[in-house]
C-alpha cells in the first residue's frame, strides 16, 4: 500500500470508493441511510485534486482503495472527507491518509487541522481522538466550523461533531 498524491486518472474511482465505505453505516440504524446517500462528485474532487489537497491509498497492484480530500480556510487545513474501501477496512490505510493530511498541514505551516465527524461512532471521533484531535465545544466554535456543522445538520447529519489538532511549528 502507498499513499500518493491524487491524479486526474484517479478520480473516476473515489466516488465508488467512498459508496463502499459508507456501507459500514448500514450497522447503524439511525445512520444506515447514508449507505445509499450522495457522494462527492466529480468535479469536487477535481477541485482538491487542482489546490494539491487530495491523496489516495493504493495497493500493489494500483487499485485505488482509499482517499482523502481537504482545503485550507484561512490558518487551517480541513479534513473534507476521508473513505477507505469496505473489504480494506481495518488495515490502515484510514491512518496512513490521515498522517498524510496531517503531514500537509505541518508543512504548509497551518495552525491546526480541523474536521467535523459523528461524536459516537467508533471509526469516527474516536478515531480521530486517537491521533490527537480534541473535540471543540459548541461555545468555542469558530464561524466557519459552526457554519460547515449547520450546513451538514440541514443535510440530515445529525450528532455531528467539529474536532481539531493544533499543529506545532
Amino acid at each position: 500500500m502507498r499513499i500518493r498524491p491524487t491524479l486526474e486518472r484517479d478520480i473516476q474511482w473515489l466516488p465508488a470508493v467512498e459508496r463502499s465505505a459508507a456501507q459500514a453505516f448500514t450497522d447503524w440504524p439511525a445512520l444506515a441511510w447514508l449507505a445509499q446517500a450522495d457522494v462527492l462528485d466529480i468535479d469536487t474532487h477535481r477541485a482538491f485534486v487542482a489546490t494539491g489537497a487530495s491523496w489516495v491509498a493504493e495497493d500493489l497492484q494500483g487499485r485505488v482503495l482509499g482517499f482523502a480530500c481537504a482545503r485550507f480556510e484561512r490558518q487551517a487545513l480541513h479534513l473534507c472527507e476521508i473513505s477507505v474501501h469496505r473489504q480494506a477496512q481495518g488495515q490502515g490505510l484510514g491512518r496512513a491518509l490521515l498522517r498524510q493530511v496531517v503531514d500537509t498541514a505541518r508543512q504548509a505551516g497551518a495552525q491546526e487541522l480541523t474536521l467535523t465527524t459523528f461524536a459516537d461512532v467508533p471509526w469516527n471521533a474516536p478515531f480521530y481522538a486517537r491521533f490527537g484531535f480534541e473535540r471543540v465545544d459548541e461555545e468555542r466554535l469558530d464561524t466557519r466550523l459552526r457554519d460547515i456543522l449547520a450546513d451538514e445538520l440541514a443535510h440530515g447529519l445529525v450528532g455531528r461533531c467539529a474536532m481539531r489538532l493544533g499543529l506545532r511549528r
